[in-house]
């Protein structure tokens, strides 16, 4: 599916690119699709920058809607691809540091490169003949491994204080340096992605986290000096001790950059998992006869949903996280478990993502996987029937036997639901006496 839409919105674009040149215009592949064309990756997007301004551009394509006319963008649609076609432009001051105050429509490629974030990002492609138009040195730096700002760093980042962290998440994702001038004028300014919103700030570091090597992105955005502005509770990772016996990687950092650098493909939401998982430590450390953390887990459940929170994560994705945060200790227990407590455990909602977090979770600590071991061979014996059994009888069917409503029916109900879950209990005759004898023992609840 992926390939046939590359391939969709490939013929598109070239489509667009030989109609605005067969009207006398300039027009070429242009940005992130380039680099990655270069670097043998395929695109997710493919962008267009021309001279031909943004009403010409909507003549010659009647299925295209101007997103952003102040900026000469046109996003051409067809089927289920689009293609973004930007007319040549250069940029006046940013007050905001996210947008200029004014654009000017130019007729030089070489000026447009000049507006852009970095080098690897202006370069321009004739599709057709593979001619490489670069005005920045991106070429170079691409060859290099160079993450450099197009031109003077700080007035790049002062223009889009994001490009920051952008800087980090392409590094991090190619396995790139940062040039010094660079890197110096994000540390000069790190303080300023305050100043961004929550959701773009957002986006960044779940691309960081799965994008790429994530580890790298974490150690980048604490040597930029980024970190602790807009994740203070992780940089408190750094320096706190855990128990030689169970973690003899170090502190909670090591430990926590560790299972980033095992990640593989991980969700956005087990990324986040992976990280957060233990920042309930740093303000539950304490040395008795060992160190510990108790109650870890759950306060660094809340932790996480004030974190995501006040990131802009959806209600969805909060719960999700939260909830691998809160279970990850589960594990150490499976042994010990009731069956029908394990049961539940194992019908957790994404639960391949907990039993992941914690399989990383071991292999960054002391290597045991014998829970792990355990958990994989329960849910190869247990049939999804035997996890999420019928219930053999509803509420409905204790009324109709003559006990009255109120709380010791949802009791009653659990009690069946535990005993079935057990392999106590098989049929709904079975079921009903077990919940008459649950509810005659609680007072006012017998059946007429």
């Amino acid at each position: 599916m992926h390939s046939d839409l590359s391939s969709e919105r490939e013929i598109l674009a070239l489509e667009i690119i030989r109609q605005l040149r067969g009207s006398g215009h300039l027009a070429y592949l242009v940005g992130g699709c380039v680099r990655d064309r270069l670097l043998g990756i395929i695109p997710k997007d493919l962008d267009i920058a021309t001279d031909a301004e943004p009403g010409g551009i909507t003549q010659h394509f009647p299925q295209s809607q101007l997103v952003g006319a102040h900026f000469g963008v046109v996003m051409v649609r067809r089927g289920r691809v689009q293609v973004e076609v930007a007319t040549f432009r250069s940029e006046g001051p940013y007050s905001d540091g996210r947008r200029p105050d004014e654009v000017r429509f130019v007729k030089d490629p070489a000026l447009d490169a000049q507006r852009r974030d970095f080098t690897i990002n202006g370069l321009m492609e004739d599709p057709f003949s593979g001619t490489i138009l670069d005005a920045v040195g991106g070429r170079a730096d691409l060859e290099a491994k160079v993450i450099r700002a197009i031109g003077d760093p700080d007035l790049r980042f002062e223009e889009d204080y994001l490009r920051m962290l952008r800087a980090v998440r392409f590094a991090a994702r190619f396995h790139f340096t940062i040039e010094m001038a660079t890197f110096t004028a994000i540390r000069r300014r790190a303080d300023c992605v305050r100043k961004i919103s929550a959701e773009r700030i957002r986006d960044e570091i779940v691309r960081i986290l799965t994008e790429g090597d994530a580890r790298r992105g974490l150690e980048l955005l604490d040597s930029c000096g980024i970190l602790e502005h807009v994740l203070p509770e992780v940089k408190a990772f750094q320096g706190v001790l855990q128990p030689p016996e169970y973690h003899p990687e170090g502190d909670v950092w090591t430990h926590v950059l560790l299972m980033l650098g095992r990640m593989n493909h991980p969700s956005p939401a087990l990324a986040l998992g992976v990280l957060l998982h233990d920042v309930g430590k740093p303000p539950t450390f304490r040395v008795a006869e060992r160190i510990r953390f108790d109650g870890h887990a759950e306060i660094g459940a809340q932790m996480t949903r004030n974190i995501l929170s006040a990131l802009k994560f959806s209600n969805e994705d909060i719960e999700h996280v939260s909830a691998l945060v809160a279970n990850h200790m589960r594990f150490k227990d499976v042994q010990q478990m009731r069956l029908s407590t394990l049961k539940r455990f194992l019908c957790l909602s994404h639960f391949e993502e907990h039993l992941e977090l914690h399989r990383l979770d071991c292999l960054a600590s002391n290597g045991q996987l014998d829970s792990y071991a355990f958990v994989k061979a329960k849910l190869a014996e247990l049939s999804s029937n035997e996890l999420r059994p019928a219930p053999l009888i509803g509420g409905r069917d204790l009324l109709q036997a003559g006990f009255k409503p109120g709380p010791a029916l949802g009791r009653a109900l659990e009690a069946v639901a535990t005993a079935q879950l057990e392999g106590d209990i098989h049929s709904p005759d079975e079921a009903l006496a077990l919940a008459r004898s649950v509810l005659e023992q609680t007072s006012g609840t017998h059946s007429s």
